[in-house]
């Protein structure tokens, strides 16, 4: 993963304010130097850090991959980007000549309170566009400052999907990202009704966005090394398929769906209907076999069942 903490710890009371930067947009400077193997390990030993399994910390070390990143970020000048996890900076310092602001959310504190020395050191002229909170990205609720438009990050292995949902569901502004993921979670946030993989995250996403694989990462860039390959994920928002039926009401649908993936609708759905019969009734309603099972159904499916009901 990208130069990363996760959003997966749990820090107690409200998202600490580090710096805010209300940099109008310009030119974009050079680019900074971006902080290589050396670096990174000389600011964990002073900050006495050890890459923490528990937050999935796994630091990006090779600059050419942090300015792929950037570069399939497609980042107009105007974007205000909202990283998740920025760790030691790598990814931010890429980021920061790309972008008009950058709201970086760190759980880690003292990698929180290092980053804006770290930016300052190495880009000063770009100091202002940085904002730093201390905070749980799974608790975000609202954000201050610029209104994101941009999500670009590093996203721990086991709450990879549930972030970018949240996010998606609490910050209307975003338009489009670029996260980094597990490759096995990027080919299920991407699949399409009918993949094997295709699933819940699949389906979810899609309510919000038109996701694709936007490339692979090898598990040797990061420090540590994970067992894992990474992968990448672009999305950008769309409206979705229904305005008339809650979202809340559809995920519903869905997650009964697959909740017994080799059942029949009928079946799956039996519960959430309130019998068998009633899911039949309620699928022939929306126009949907009541023996077909749920990965063969796209969002747009789903909304109608939820809207049947």
């Amino acid at each position: 993963m990208v130069d990363s903490a996760s959003p997966g710890g749990r820090p107690p009371g409200p998202p600490a304010e580090r710096r805010l930067g209300e940099h109008a947009p310009a030119a974009r400077p050079t680019s900074p130097a971006l902080l290589g193997p050396a670096e990174i390990r000389s600011i964990a030993a002073q900050l006495g850090i050890r890459p923490s399994k528990r937050l999935g910390q796994n630091f990006v070390t090779d600059p050419g991959t942090v300015r792929r990143i950037t570069a399939l970020a497609d980042l107009a000048p105007d974007d205000v980007v909202l990283e998740v996890g920025p760790g030691f900076g790598s990814l931010t310092l890429a980021l920061l000549p790309a972008a008009r602001q950058v709201t970086a959310i760190e759980v880690d504190p003292l990698l929180a309170a290092e980053l804006p020395r770290t930016v300052a050191a190495h880009t000063p002229s770009l100091a202002e566009r940085l904002y730093v909170l201390t905070a749980d990205a799974l608790r975000i609720t609202d954000l201050p400052g610029r209104a994101p438009t941009a999500l670009v990050a590093n996203l721990p292995y086991n709450v990879a999907v549930p972030v970018v949902l949240h996010l998606l569901a609490t910050v209307p502004s975003l338009r489009h990202g670029l996260v980094m993921v597990q490759a096995e979670v990027a080919d299920r946030m991407t699949a399409g009704p009918g993949s094997r993989v295709y699933g819940v995250p699949s389906v979810k996403l899609a309510w919000y966005a038109a996701a694709r694989r936007a490339g692979p990462v090898p598990r040797t860039v990061f420090w540590p090394v994970p067992n894992v390959d990474s992968g990448l994920v672009a999305f950008t928002r769309r409206e979705p398929p229904v305005d008339d039926v809650p979202r809340e009401d559809v995920f519903a649908v869905v997650d009964a769906a697959f909740a017994q993936r080799r059942k029949t609708l009928r079946a799956a759905l039996a519960r959430w209907a309130g019998s068998a019969a009633d899911a039949e009734r309620i699928l022939r309603a929306a126009g949907v076999d009541p023996s077909a099972r749920g990965e063969s159904l796209g969002v747009a499916d789903f909304a109608r069942i939820a809207a049947a009901r």
